[in-house]
Parts: C-alpha cells; sequence; structure tokens
C-alpha cells in the first residue's frame, strides 16, 4: 500500500508539472463550486483519509447509512414521484391529483395558499387578495373532503406543506380519511410541521418558538400512538435553500433543526425508538450536481451517528434519514424557460444518484407562474425517464467509492460540525433564532451568490450569459378562477349557517383548555373540526392562548 500511494503521489506531481509548465492549460485560473469551495483538478486515494472503511461509507441498508437506508434501495423500490401542487379552490386541485395520477404519479404532495398556511379563512380580511395564488385554499374540514374526492386515501400517501396550522391541516385529513371510511391506522403520509425552519427562512409562523414546539411533540405523540404510518414531521432544508444559503448551511442548519425536535420530544418523555422512525426530512437538489450528492451523503452520516451516540437510539430505522428532494425553484429562470427543463433534470439526477426515498421535479413555467398541465407532465415524465431509460437505478449507490464525492461528503460534515459548535455556543437553535443567527448568515450567502452573478463569476444561462433578444417560446399560463375565491366564501357562509355553533363553541372552549394545559391537543382538534369548527376559528384558540409571533428586528 505504502508502494501504491507513494506512486499516486509522483503521478501526481507529474500532472501539476504539466499543468504548471503550461503543456496542459486549465480555462480559467479557479474552480469553486456553489458553496465557494476550491475544487482541485483531480481526486485520488490521497484526498481521503484513513478512516476504516466499514466506519465511513459501509454498505447499503447498514450503519453508517452513507450509500443508503435500504438495502437494495432503487433495486427494490423506485423513489415516490410526489408532485407538489395546489391553486385555486379544492374543485380545481383536486381535478389536477386525478390526472397526476392518471399519468403515472405515485403519491400526491399538497401546496397550500399563504392565508392557510397563517391559519386564516378565505373571507378573513387578510387573506383578501391571496386566495389559491401558491397553493389551494382550505378552510374548513369540507373543502378537506373535496380536495380528495374520488381518492381513496387507504391506497395513496399525501404530504402536506403546512407548518403552524399543521395540527390542525391535519386533523381536517384524519377525518377525510375517516368519512371514506379509512382508518387512522391504515393513512400514511406526512405533514410538514417544521417551525423552526419558519423562523429561519420561509416566515409563515404563527405563534412563538415555544408553543409551536409544544404542538409539534403533540402531533408526533399522537401519530405514534394513533397513526402509525405517518410522518408526522418532514424537517425541512429546502425552504432555507431557496432563501439563499449554501449547501453546507442548508445541511447544518437543517440538521441542527431535527435534532432539536428530537431533543424536546425526549423531554417529554417519549421513548426515541417509539417516535425516530417517523421523522423525515425534505432537501433542496440545486445545481451543482456533485456537491447535491455529498450533501445527502453527508446527513445521512452526521444523523445515524447523532441519533446513534448522542440520543442511544437503539432500533436501526431510528438512525434511518429518509428524504423527499425538490429540485430548486430558484435556479429557474423566466429568460428561455425551456432551459429549465434541462436544470431540473440534471437536478432530479443528483437527488436520485443521492438516494432519495421521494421526488418532486419543478416545471419549467415557474419563473413565470403556478405550473400548468402541459409543464407538470413534462415534469413528471422526466422522473420516470430517469427511473427506466436512464440505467442509474440498476445498481446501488453508482457513485459510492468516487474520490470526489467521499472527499467533498467529508468536508461538507466537517463544515456541518462546526456550525453545530457554533449554534451550541448561542445556546440551541431557538435562542440561535431569537439572535438572528441563521438569518444573518443566510442574508450574507445569499448577497454573495447574487454578486457573484452580476460579476459574472458564477454563469446563469440566459440570464448573464447566452442571453437572447428573440422571443421564447410561447408558454401555457395558469390562471386562478377570479370565481374561485367568491364561491369558496358562499361555502363558509353556508357551513357556518348549517353547524350546531353551540356544540362547535363547547369543543373550542374544550381546546382552549387542553391548550393551556398539558393534555395534547389532537383529539380536542378533531372534535373541533367534526362540530363544524373551520381552519380559523381553531387557529384562533390557539392565538388566544399562545399569542403570535413578532420576529424581533434583525440589522
Amino acid at each position: 500500500m505504502d508502494d501504491d500511494l507513494k506512486r499516486m503521489e509522483e503521478a501526481e506531481k507529474r500532472l501539476m508539472d504539466k499543468i504548471l509548465s503550461g503543456t496542459c492549460p486549465e480555462r480559467k485560473e479557479n474552480f469553486e463550486n456553489l458553496g465557494d469551495r476550491e475544487i482541485k483538478m483531480i481526486y485520488s486515494p490521497l484526498d481521503l483519509d484513513d478512516k476504516d472503511y466499514m466506519e465511513r461509507l459501509g454498505f447499503p441498508g447498514e450503519y453508517p447509512f452513507t450509500r443508503g437506508v435500504q438495502p437494495t434501495m432503487y433495486r427494490g423500490r423506485l423513489w415516490t414521484m410526489r408532485q407538489f401542487s395546489g391553486f385555486g379552490t379544492a374543485f380545481e386541485t383536486n381535478k389536477r391529483y386525478r390526472y397526476l395520477l392518471e399519468q403515472g404519479q405515485t403519491g400526491l404532495s399538497v401546496a397550500f395558499d399563504y392565508p392557510t398556511l397563517y391559519g386564516y379563512d378565505t373571507d378573513h380580511p387578510l387573506a383578501r387578495g391571496e386566495f389559491g395564488k401558491c397553493g389551494v385554499a382550505i378552510s374548513s374540514l369540507e373543502d378537506m373532503k373535496v380536495l380528495f374526492d374520488q381518492i381513496d386515501l387507504g391506497k395513496v400517501t399525501t404530504s402536506m406543506t403546512i407548518n403552524g396550522p399543521a395540527a390542525i391541516v391535519w386533523g381536517f385529513y384524519i377525518l377525510t380519511a375517516e368519512s371514506q371510511g379509512v382508518p387512522q391506522t391504515a393513512i400514511g403520509g406526512t405533514i410538514q410541521n417544521d417551525i423552526l425552519k419558519e423562523y429561519i427562512a420561509q416566515k409563515s409562523w404563527i405563534f412563538p418558538p415555544e408553543p409551536s414546539l409544544r404542538l409539534i411533540v403533540d402531533t408526533i405523540e399522537y401519530g405514534m400512538k394513533n397513526v402509525p404510518r405517518w410522518n408526522t414531521i418532514s424537517i425541512s432544508g429546502y425552504h432555507i435553500r431557496e432563501a439563499g444559503s449554501t449547501a453546507v448551511q442548508e445541511l447544518a442548519f437543517t440538521l441542527a433543526d431535527g435534532l432539536t425536535y428530537v431533543k424536546a420530544a425526549m423531554d417529554r418523555g417519549l421513548d426515541v425508538d417509539a417516535f425516530a422512525p417517523r421523522l423525515s426530512y425534505f432537501f433542496n437538489a440545486h445545481n451543482d450536481f456533485f456537491e447535491e450528492i455529498a450533501k445527502y451523503r453527508a446527513a445521512r452520516r452526521i444523523w445515524a451517528r447523532e441519533m446513534k451516540e448522542t440520543f442511544g437510539a437503539k432500533k436501526e430505522r431510528s438512525l434511518w434519514l429518509r428524504f423527499h428532494t425538490q429540485t430548486a425553484g430558484v435556479s429557474l429562470t423566466a429568460q428561455q424557460p425551456m432551459n429549465n427543463v434541462v436544470r431540473v433534470t440534471m437536478q432530479a439526477l443528483a437527488a436520485v444518484l443521492g438516494g432519495t426515498q421521494s421526488l418532486h421535479t419543478n416545471s419549467l413555467d415557474e419563473a413565470l407562474a403556478l405550473p400548468s398541465e402541459y409543464a407538470v407532465t413534462i415534469a413528471l415524465r422526466t422522473q420516470q425517464i430517469i427511473a427506466q431509460e436512464s440505467g442509474v437505478t440498476d445498481t446501488i449507490d453508482p457513485l459510492g467509492g468516487s474520490y470526489y464525492v467521499e472527499w467533498l461528503t467529508d468536508k461538507m460534515e466537517e463544515d456541518a460540525y462546526r456550525y453545530f459548535d457554533r449554534i451550541e455556543t448561542l445556546g440551541g437553535v431557538v435562542p440561535a433564532i431569537e439572535a438572528g443567527f441563521f438569518q444573518r448568515e443566510i442574508a450574507e450567502a445569499s448577497f454573495q451568490q447574487t454578486k457573484a452573478i452580476d460579476d459574472k463569476r458564477r454563469i446563469v444561462v440566459s440570464v448573464n450569459e447566452y442571453t437572447s433578444s428573440e422571443e421564447d417560446v410561447d408558454i401555457p399560463i395558469l390562471m386562478v378562477d377570479d370565481e374561485g375565491e367568491k364561491h369558496q366564501i358562499e361555502r363558509l357562509e353556508k357551513l357556518r349557517r348549517e353547524r350546531d355553533d353551540a356544540k362547535m363553541r363547547n369543543a373550542l372552549a374544550k381546546l382552549k383548555g387542553a391548550a393551556e394545559g398539558d393534555e395534547n391537543v389532537m383529539p380536542f382538534i378533531l372534535d373541533a373540526a367534526r362540530a363544524g369548527g373551520t381552519l380559523g376559528d381553531i387557529a384562533d384558540v390557539f392565538r388566544d392562548a399562545y399569542g403570535e409571533y413578532r420576529e424581533p428586528p434583525i440589522y
């Protein structure tokens, strides 16, 4: 082995001598990835430390799960093709869901409009002008029933991107399944339910951090006991990356949030091996192909180690980092939008080679409007072509052992732990949020990336290079029905007229008692929804009990 390393060192020196002498010039002086990490011309075993192979990599389905959480990966089962969708009324979105399922989509993913994300009914004054613009409007259990009309919730899994009012919307879903005759024990899916990243990046919070954490632990506990196939949280780095973070920041901040949720659940007295197998993650897939793959590999390894060594998890599934991936919406351009098909394909392939469990591919028109049926079909077909035609699913972890990938994985892991140390110095994730640490880090990273594009140190095709003055191809644009808001408000008014107000008020009063006490709120949310309580009615109970969060000024 020593002789081999010596020959490698000599060969690398010969290569360097050729380049420095000008015999083999490079096309630019420095090469850096999206994370501003300098990239060498070539990688070899000389760039890897001498850690034991099994300790650092192992085999798929074995600790530390760097190469994948399942032994067979895609040779056994393909990832779930879960296109994120929602717009206008529940009626319109239901049609889109049934269309996607007919086209071969294998799971549903619900986008909600901003009033829903903030726990407001469609007729609330603060909801005006935002109806159905970035997702579907769901104001009541009746809306949820319409959303999944003719869709068997015992046969399809559903992911819902909802955070502040996640417990309420999940309650609507549970009762919708119940109305179909599907018991809680038979439904499967995910609620995002990740409030910490809202304070860090997306900003659609309702309540302060501490009571929000309490609600999350309530959902984890209720799901653990009553909805065993449900992932009660999807810890999300996607929005952190979309806000402008680097890949390392996405990795470190997301895992720090996840570890905070584990601690909160264990502080409640929950057994880590009883709830950890149902935790899941949600990552971005950006443009730097190998950086993204290394990010997923590092995430699995860090999570497995922390769950085992820090929290004492014993079950193998408790160590699994299972994750959904969405391609990077922020990378898409309004200029020459057909180029977005290529970007999405590259990002989706990185997610697959990184071992994702489910995947959403963005549509080519998303820099212009909500996805049209034409565009979303191409996005779905992109996944299907990767799965069925590319050959990348034929062997497990085809990039495992790449000197570059393994070196980059190690470096990203090291940088993530440096961030963990900084967060710990600040007292943990919540104090770091209150101090503005995450917000400043992301803002600075975003500024530096924008400056690199402005200075043309980073090329974005069709934006700062290879631009065209010619008209782009005609892209169909999805328009939200202007009458939808009117019909939605009429349905809400009808619900309020026909419900038993005394029964509803009694259910809300009991919910408030639970919110102000220490009982799990989920059974009371279900009772309030059964009694006709709307999203706004139920969210207002928590607003009264907890107040609303106001972010302190951060400079």
